[in-house]
């Protein structure tokens, strides 16, 4: 794309007798000295010093012309979010969908009609539109924080899209009598890892990077301290993520039925460690949904994501009467508008009650 020749006039200073070439850009009035009356003598010389003058203007303008591309680039080594899986999710959206689109645009390009028109024509979810235009945002203002955009406001605000707020598919979750049945159909560690994500809401990330250190076996407490996505260890999603939890005595129990059946038992062993890996990195994701869906087919209850299991603890916590302000706590939300749009505070006592009925749901019952 070639930068636009600077159009502008040349004007003779008689007070200082020199000759200047007066042009606008990016809505501002910009100046330079030509030459004195000595150097040019005639306005035609100085017309012609000012032809030379447009044409290094527009050589230096297309050096600067940032496209897409290269601010994607640019953003890659500067700003991508450390966080593996938020690094995953940007490049998806990045590789499959913006570079493709936009990445020999300029980004001056990136304006909200052509941009809502092209989410529009995509067929992806309403959320997943709403993540590509996030990323777009994110992009306009890293282009303004380097100084490769004015600052003005970011076009993308003016994005809207149709069904966002809207969920496409329903969360899944599971009545105690399914789970039952999808327990039933789990061999260890697969068992206690599903008992673990469900009577806690863990994340399959969190539950997979558990450390058998992480359990205070004489104070009844877990720790989430980190996460791991595609066998990388990160951090866990939010601060509030690292709320110690309380385990309930039953659970306690289960956790150290397992500790004695598994070869890997030391503290800073994965709880979860994969064998096949000798134990230096825990079953992968892959590895838990494949076991899951199986499980789930035997038991005839459909499909089975691993979200569903903490899905399922936040309505279990309902049926059990948990307050909202509990719930957040439990569930680790940094922000109560994430469980339900009310605030409130709790006690450990409370926390202590609601887990522990979860757990009764969960585990099976003796006959």
């Amino acid at each position: 794309m070639r930068a636009r020749k600077p159009k502008g006039s040349v004007v003779f200073n008689k007070a200082r007798g020199t000759w200047n070439f007066l042009w606008v850009e990016a809505g501002g009035r910009k100046s330079r000295k030509l030459g004195t009356l000595a150097e040019l003598p005639t306005r035609g010389d100085a017309l012609r010093k000012a032809d030379a003058v447009c044409r290094e203007l527009r050589l230096v303008a297309e050096r600067t012309v940032v496209t897409v591309k290269q601010l994607v680039h640019r953003y890659r080594a500067e700003r991508m979010p450390r966080r593996t899986d938020t690094r995953r999710a940007y490049e998806v959206w990045l590789s499959n969908h913006i570079i493709p689109k936009w990445g020999d645009c300029e980004l001056s390009d990136l304006q909200a009609r052509p941009v809502e028109l092209w989410l529009a024509s995509l067929p992806l979810a309403p959320k997943s539109k709403v993540h590509v235009r996030g990323v777009l945002s994110l992009l306009w203002d890293f282009a303004m924080w380097r100084g490769d955009a004015p600052m003005q406001r970011n076009p993308m605000e003016l994005v809207t899209i149709k069904g966002a707020t809207k969920r496409t598919k329903k969360p899944r979750s599971l009545t105690s009598g399914d789970f039952q049945k999808f327990v039933r159909h789990l061999e260890e560690p697969f068992r206690t890892m599903a008992l673990l994500c469900v009577c806690f809401g863990l994340r399959i990330s969190e539950a997979l990077a558990l450390k058998w250190r992480d359990v205070d076996w004489l104070n009844g407490r877990l720790t989430i301290e980190r996460g791991i996505v595609c066998q990388i260890v990160d951090d866990v999603k939010t601060p509030e993520s690292q709320r110690p939890l309380h385990i309930d005595s039953e659970m306690l129990e289960v956790l150290k039925r397992w500790k004695q059946k598994s070869q890997f038992s030391g503290p800073e062993d994965w709880i979860f460690a994969s064998p096949v890996q000798c134990g230096r990195l825990p079953w992968s994701y892959d590895q838990v949904w494949r076991v899951y869906q199986k499980a789930a087919g035997k038991a005839g209850i459909g499909g089975l994501g691993t979200h569903a299991l903490r899905h399922t603890y936040r309505s279990w916590l309902d049926a059990v009467g948990t307050p909202l302000a509990v719930q957040q706590k439990l569930m680790r939300h940094a922000d109560i508008r994430t469980t339900m749009n009310i605030y409130g505070d709790v006690v450990t006592d409370e926390m202590a009650q609601a887990h522990s009925k979860v757990v009764q749901m969960a585990l099976p019952k003796a006959n």
